[in-house]
Parts: C-alpha cells; sequence; structure tokens
C-alpha cells in the first residue's frame, strides 16, 4: 500500500473514496465536513439525512464509519467518520485510530483501491496534529499487517495547510 501526503483540498481527488471528518449528525459542519457537503452538492445531505431516518437515527458514534456516494465530487464515494473530541473528554487514542481502521474496512466493502484522509480531529477536535499522524500511520500498518490481501494500494493524507503536511511527512518518516 502506497502512502502519499499532500497539502491541498481533499474535495479535489481523484481516489475512489474521500474521508470526511464528520460530526455524529452527518448534516454538515465547519472545515472538512462543510468543504465535502458544499462540494458535493445538496445529494449528499439528502443522503446523510436518510442514514439517520433508517440506519443511525441516534447519529453516528465517534470512531465509525458510514459510506454514501460522492455526488458532485470527483471521488464515487465519501466515507464519513466521527473522530473524538478532546474539548469533549475523548482523548483515548483508540477511538481515533479506530476512525482510520473502519474507513479503510468501509472503503475496501466499497471495492475501493484509493482512499484520501483528512487530519481527523486535528484543528476543532482539539487534537495534536503531531498525535493524529501517529496514530493515523499506527492504524494503517497495523490495518495493512491483518489484511495482508486488502485492496486499497494508495492512502493520500490530504490536509488543508502545508504545516500539517508537514507535520505527517516528518512523523512518517
Amino acid at each position: 500500500m502506497r502512502i502519499a501526503i499532500i497539502q491541498g483540498d481533499i474535495t479535489t481527488r481523484h481516489v475512489d473514496a474521500i474521508v470526511n471528518a464528520a460530526n455524529s449528525t452527518l448534516l454538515g459542519g465547519e472545515g472538512v465536513d462543510g468543504a465535502i457537503h458544499r462540494a458535493a452538492g445538496v445529494r449528499l445531505l439528502a443522503a446523510c439525512r436518510t442514514l439517520r431516518t433508517t440506519t443511525l437515527p441516534d447519529g453516528l458514534p465517534v470512531g465509525k464509519a458510514v459510506a454514501t456516494p460522492g455526488f458532485k465530487l470527483p471521488a464515487s464515494w465519501v466515507i464519513h467518520t466521527v473522530g473524538p473530541n478532546v474539548h469533549a473528554g475523548e482523548t483515548d487514542p483508540a477511538l481515533l485510530a479506530s476512525c482510520f481502521t473502519e474507513s479503510m474496512r468501509v472503503a475496501e466493502g466499497l471495492g475501493a483501491r484509493s482512499l484520501a484522509f483528512p487530519a481527523i480531529s486535528a484543528g476543532a477536535y482539539g487534537w495534536d496534529a503531531r498525535d493524529v499522524a501517529e496514530v493515523a500511520f499506527d492504524a494503517v500498518r497495523r490495518y495493512a499487517a491483518a489484511s495482508p490481501r486488502t485492496g486499497l494500494t494508495l492512502l493520500e493524507f490530504v490536509l488543508f495547510s502545508e504545516e500539517t503536511a508537514g507535520i505527517f511527512r516528518e512523523v512518517h518518516g
């Protein structure tokens, strides 16, 4: 599995699926979540509302992941995951790791070969970017070791700021 670290806009990536750092309502928000909803168009919000009225009436739990079509995005799929929020006392790295692991599992279930991640829980949710990078790369290594025949061949970490991209590059080595 190849890993690429890119400074840029995740909504423009030509990959099979992108990961949305969503909130539990799945109804849009700030940062990456808002950008993905704006770029995908109103049908993404409608798909998320359908999830809320059917399989996720209480919202998406922290550390879990669910997919919707990408609609107007270059990516065919959006995989929504809810990262832990330090400001709400959610400081367990296992919850953050689960976001990455569950997103890869959902991507594989869709037949995706390429997947782009943002810095889940960094920024508004209060996690330090270096901690997010360390947890993310550890989760990827563990997933690859447990799934040696994974169909995922490319993982992109698409970071909005050059500072965060630099931290991810440094941690990745």
